[in-house]
Parts: C-alpha cells; structure tokens; sequence
C-alpha cells in the first residue's frame, strides 16, 4: 500500500442506502451490482489521488491529501452511480461524507476523532448526498466556483457519539 497522507488529511466515507433492500430485491444479483458500483468509486476515488483504507460491505473509507480531491472524487463518483444504466427497477444512491482533520497514519490505518467524525458525517446524509464539514468547507470556499459545485449550509447537527454539534 503507498504512503498514506499524513497531517491534515480529508476523509471519505461512503455507504450505499437501503442497501438490505437492495439484497432482498436482487438476490443473486446483487454481488454483480456491488462490484459495478465498487469499480465505478475505485476509478473516482484514483482519478483523484484517493486511498483506500477500508472496505466493508457495501461501504468504503478513503483518504485524499487535500479536501478538493475528495470532492471532485466524490462528485465524480455520484455522477458515475447516477449515469449508471442499472438494472431494471435498480436505484443505487449512495451517502457520503468528507471532513478534514489531523490523523495519524499506523500501519496502513488511521487514527484519531476526524476519523470518527469523518464516519458520523458520513452516517448522516442520505443516497446521493454528499455532506461536508465545516472544516472541509473552509479549506474549499475559494475553489467552490472553479470547481462548478454549490455548498449549501446545513448548519450544525448532532451526530451520534460526538460531544458537540458539527456544522455542515
């Protein structure tokens, strides 16, 4: 595995919803339909300079070296699950969550609250979402037109286990 990025490092959380239903609506096809949905993240998250740290499921925990890269892999990827020619009756919308913070990078893992918070945020947000925190935000307001997307303030929420509310 390469050098992950260490200092302040921005991570992504994704997770694609309702995927139980999903199992019970596809049965056998369902593992054809995850890994079509785990290539198209794969081939966001590395356009953009992503590492993979965890896979499980469904879901996926990834660490980028600055907070644009995470959004853009994260957009492209959303925009890649959308334009996706699914199957029949097939809906694949996926949550996903960016948060910059200080991590320590042990043994091809990370350490620390930003990535708990990172999870959190992740946690919240519903398929085709794609929350940011504050932190992140700030680190993007100058990039925000340049890189065509809007942020749009959520203002704070609590998130499970977190002491204080998180501005989103």
């Amino acid at each position: 595995m390469p050098d992950l990025p260490s200092g302040a490092v921005t991570f992504l959380f994704t997770d694609i919803e309702g995927s139980t239903r999903l199992v019970k609506q596809l049965r056998d096809r369902y593992a054809e339909v995850l890994a079509e949905h785990q290539r198209l993240l794969r081939a966001a998250f590395a356009a953009h300079g992503g590492h993979e740290v965890d896979t499980q499921g469904d879901s996926f925990f990834v660490a980028f070296a600055s907070a644009r890269d995470a959004l853009l892999a994260a957009v492209e990827g959303q925009v890649a699950l959308l334009s996706h020619p699914w199957p029949e009756g097939v809906q694949i919308k996926v949550r996903m969550g960016l948060h910059t913070g200080q991590a320590v990078a042990t043994g091809g893992r990370y350490t620390g609250l930003a990535v708990h918070r990172a999870a959190r945020i992740g946690a919240a947000g519903h398929g085709g979402q794609i929350l940011v925190s504050q932190a992140a935000q700030t680190l993007l307001e100058d990039e925000e037109e340049d890189l065509h997307v809007f942020l749009r303030d959520l203002g704070e929420q609590r998130l499970k286990d977190l002491d204080r509310p998180v501005r989103l």
